[in-house]
């Protein structure tokens, strides 16, 4: 029986495009549908969320997830990608260093922000490598004319900031934390705001006047919403043009 993309809980942004905003922490998952192959965009916050994730992808796809891009390298986006096993993984170029690295402040900041301890744990020691570091541009073919451009446009919210474009009518940019709605951008200890405002006036290039943004918390916004966060950044963090 053919479920549709409302029923399960998830937003569709275009044809066999569609996103799910996650509990909790509000964090993005997208889905990108192509004919025998799908891409997951980010992975959840627990092996749990990453599990039903996967569920619920196939069920949508008719088929498993084949590809998972994690945007960068935070617990509420990444803790999931163990639940997708035979998966390849994309990320930006060093982010797989600092998922192997970084495991003991992933689980830290984790706990820190509310995950229960044990699931932490669980999900650090699982957690997948990433197989395919993206160093500029990379595209994605999913089978049935379904492409997907991968871009490293960072950093910016970290060190390796990973979106995703999917060309189309409208086109359709997932964006990571390079872009939040639902509250304001999010700069931590590893954030690099001095080239903020820099990889996102990357993003617009990239994605243009008449995409829709998919922002790693909140709800889908346009253009003229992702050059205001710009330039708002901007003034925040002392950025000149």
């Amino acid at each position: 029986m053919t479920v549709t993309w409302e029923e399960l809980g998830w937003e569709r942004v275009a044809a066999g495009v569609g996103r799910r905003r996650l509990p909790v922490w509000d964090c993005t998952a997208g889905l990108v549908v192509g004919a025998g192959a799908a891409l997951l965009i980010d992975a959840g916050s627990s092996l749990g969320e990453g599990a039903r994730l996967r569920a619920e992808a196939q069920a949508l796809a008719g088929h498993r997830v084949t590809h998972l891009a994690l945007t960068h390298p935070h617990f509420d986006h990444v803790f999931g990608a163990a639940a997708f096993a035979g998966a390849e993984v994309f990320g930006a170029v060093g982010a797989e260093t600092a998922l192997g690295a970084g495991r003991e402040a992933l689980r830290a900041d984790a706990v820190a922000n509310g995950l229960d301890r044990r699931r932490a744990e669980e999900a650090v020691d699982a957690l997948v490598a990433v197989h395919h570091p993206v160093s500029g541009e990379r595209s994605l073919d999913l089978g049935g004319g379904r492409q997907v451009l991968l871009a490293d446009v960072g950093p910016g919210h970290t060190a390796h900031d990973l979106v995703a474009l999917v060309p189309g009518s409208p086109v359709v940019i997932f964006c990571g934390d390079l872009v939040e709605e639902s509250g304001e951008p999010q700069a931590g200890p590893d954030a690099l705001p001095g080239q903020w405002p820099a990889a996102l006036d990357r993003l617009l290039r990239l994605g243009g006047e008449d995409a829709l943004y998919v922002p790693g918390h909140g709800a889908v916004v346009d253009a003229a919403f992702v050059r205001a966060q710009r330039d708002a950044l901007a003034a925040r963090f002392g950025v000149s043009r």
